[in-house]
């Protein structure tokens, strides 16, 4: 993300928690994650892992996930806008801080 860039705004959850962070019934998961009814668009680089991921999202009940074709590169080829800040992390619901 660094090197190529983010979409702003975007949620970033790594590969290998997906399923935990967007699992409704999981207790690791993100607090936006409290339906199956949610919309997800999930992207990687290419958009080669984010069909995995958004399939296996759907294998889970989360029926309006889907994934962006040919990830961020498509992306910032289209010329949409870039960003390098990470604005949020797909940490569990019980360790953010609303405080």
């Amino acid at each position: 993300r660094a090197a190529e860039g983010a979409i702003a705004g975007a949620l970033v959850v790594e590969r290998n928690v997906l399923e935990w962070r967007f699992d409704p019934r999981s207790d690791a998961r993100v607090p936006v994650a409290d339906r199956y009814d949610l919309r997800v668009i999930v992207f990687c680089s290419e958009g080669y892992a984010s069909s995995l991921a958004a399939a296996s999202l759907r294998d889970l009940g989360l029926l309006n996930a889907t994934d962006m074709v040919g990830g961020y590169k498509a992306w910032k080829a289209a010329g949409l806008p870039a960003e390098v800040e990470v604005l949020a992390t797909g940490l569990p619901a019980e360790e953010y801080s609303f405080a």
